[in-house]
């Protein structure tokens, strides 16, 4: 089956749509399949997949991981719907600080891909909602990092005004100027 892969005005991020088949029993598709993402310019190798469950109003992000444990992600929502947000964090960058959301849901079967260098956090819209994503690099504590979803030097719209947030993400700290040394440069946008 085929993927079409759509860029955003952020270099590196790419929306990812799956081709669908449908019939009298339901539908079908392809998830990942590498030789369609190297076709699309995708070329990491992903290494660990998570899930998570989250409940209508959580917000969880905003999460990267540092260098050299630094990670792509694929991101997908299984079940219910939520808004997915990627903020480039990429020194150099002419995108440095800003951020893409959309909408992922089950109904959409949409993906996105988020190459090393940005901070990603979702909201879930709905009662239940899986978040389904693969990573390049295996989660590594020590590297673990992040900023504030409520940052206003990054201003993302999210859909909740006031998101239930882990004690973790609440004392993540904002983005200050100068600090776009979270990742090397912009040069390593795998997607472009």
């Amino acid at each position: 089956m085929k993927f079409e892969f759509t860029r955003t005005a952020i270099p590196g991020l790419v929306v990812v749509a799956p081709q669908t088949g449908r019939d009298e029993r339901g539908t079908f598709s392809e998830q990942y399949k590498a030789s369609e993402f190297r076709k699309g310019g995708i070329k990491d190798v992903f290494v660990q997949e998570n899930r998570s469950v989250s409940r209508k109003g959580v917000l969880r992000g905003l999460h990267f991981q540092r260098p050299p444990r630094a990670q792509a992600k694929l991101v997908r929502c299984g079940h219910g719907r939520v808004w997915d947000v990627a903020v480039d964090l990429r020194r150099g960058s002419r995108t440095y600080g800003k951020w893409f959301g959309l909408e992922l849901s089950r109904e959409n079967n949409l993906m996105l891909y988020i190459p090393e260098g940005f901070a990603h956090g979702f909201c879930a819209l709905t009662d239940r909602a899986e978040v389904i994503y693969m990573c390049s690099k295996e989660y590594a504590p020590a590297s673990d990092s992040g900023v504030r979803w409520d940052d206003p030097r990054l201003a993302v719209k999210w859909p909740v005004k006031k998101p239930k947030i882990s004690p973790k993400d609440a004392a993540l700290p904002f983005l200050k100027k100068g600090t776009g040394c979270f990742f090397p440069g912009a040069g390593q946008e795998s997607a472009e």
